[in-house]
């Protein structure tokens, strides 16, 4: 893949123009300018899968999709702790919901779409089993222990965790995501591998100079996602408050930007028929948001001391126990078809609509 192919123009003009919208604040300056930023936005997350693809294709899998699930993940923590920061009369249930809604758009929007997409194309379609379940195993582990364990805890009332859970809970979710790294890029890294070989598997990989760039650009396209999403909220949550939807509805708008380089990428994956390279980077991203998130904001909330309520209401606990449950069968026989796919996105609706009307 020569240089000029791998770098398009457009995509080192648009994390630029991202940048400088943040800067000037286009966001700002009226309807016409929340639309540009909304353009240049679109255009970001187009780069970012562009990069992200380019040093995939070099690094090969896991790597490559490690590196855009925790690259998202760092900027993602940095959102929301400056939210957290800015914004006390929210900071309590802040990181709770925005860990959730992530959670429920990776495990049933991106997963869903993902199988649904491949298998439209390719009928059925194969994946490592052991990698799937492995991460389902972790994930099903730190998420109960982050946001259903607070809600039975008698230390201290309400959905929370005291100091010392809090700071147990944070080194456990480090521990169980450094091992799973661990597991994924050195001792089971073929747990992780494609089962088949995708269309693309054979074509020349970019040179080392471009691959330094696409990650530098990279980079800076998940940076100007994340802040112009940051400087779009405050319309977002107007319009949402115009509506008459309730606030959590801002709160998976903002994760929905967040992730779209990743879903983008995802469901680029499963159309070339490399659903292993989707599974990784969609359960890896789910790991990476609890395994990084949890600690930052425990470190935040103990530092500052500022409250924070981590477990989540009997709803989403409901919504989340059926979506770990129909992951583990959708992902427990190494092979999925159309019918996982619409199950996932049905249950996404779900989500949506009693977030929507609770």
């Amino acid at each position: 893949m020569p240089d000029r192919e791998a770098l398009p123009p457009w995509t080192l003009v648009a994390p630029a123009l991202g940048l400088l919208a943040v800067l000037f604040g286009l966001a700002k300056m009226g309807m016409p300018g929340t639309i540009a930023a909304s353009v240049v936005l679109i255009g970001s997350v187009l780069a970012a899968v562009h990069h992200a693809e380019v040093v995939a294709h070099k690094v090969g899998e896991p790597f490559g999709t490690l590196v855009l699930a925790i690259a998202v993940t760092v900027i993602e923590v940095s959102l929301i702790v400056s939210l957290m920061l800015s914004n006390a009369g929210d900071a309590a249930t802040l990181a709770r919901d925005t860990v959730f809604a992530a959670i429920m758009i990776i495990v049933n929007f991106i997963v869903g779409l993902c199988l649904l997409a491949g298998a439209l194309r390719h009928h059925e379609q194969r994946f490592t089993l052991k990698g799937a379940s492995a991460a389902l195993g972790v994930l099903a582990a730190m998420v109960v222990l982050s946001l259903v364990l607070p809600n039975y805890t008698s230390s201290t009332p309400g959905p929370t965790y005291s100091s010392s859970q809090l700071v147990f809970v944070a080194i456990v979710s480090l521990i169980l995501y450094g091992t799973f790294v661990l597991v994924q890029t050195v001792r089971h890294r073929d747990y992780f591998l494609p089962a088949t070989e995708g269309k693309d598997d054979h074509a020349a990989p970019p040179s080392t100079r471009a691959t330094y760039i696409a990650f530098g650009v990279l980079l800076v396209a998940l940076v100007a996602v994340v802040l112009l999403a940051k400087t779009l909220s405050p319309t977002i949550e107007a319009v949402v408050t115009a509506a008459g939807l309730p606030q959590a509805v801002v709160g998976v708008v903002i994760a929905a930007l967040v992730l779209a380089p990743e879903s983008l990428a995802a469901y680029k994956a499963a159309r070339r028929d490399r659903l292993q390279t989707s599974l990784n980077l969609a359960l890896g991203s789910a790991l990476a948001t609890i395994g990084l998130t949890i600690p930052s904001v425990a470190i935040v909330s103990l530092v500052l001391d500022l409250p924070i309520s981590l477990g989540i209401d009997p709803k989403g606990l409901v919504l989340l126990v059926l979506s770990l449950f129909v992951a583990t069968l959708s992902l427990g026989t190494g092979r999925t078809t159309v019918l996982q796919g619409a199950v996932h996105l049905v249950i996404f609706a779900a989500y949506l609509f009693t977030t929507v009307m609770p």
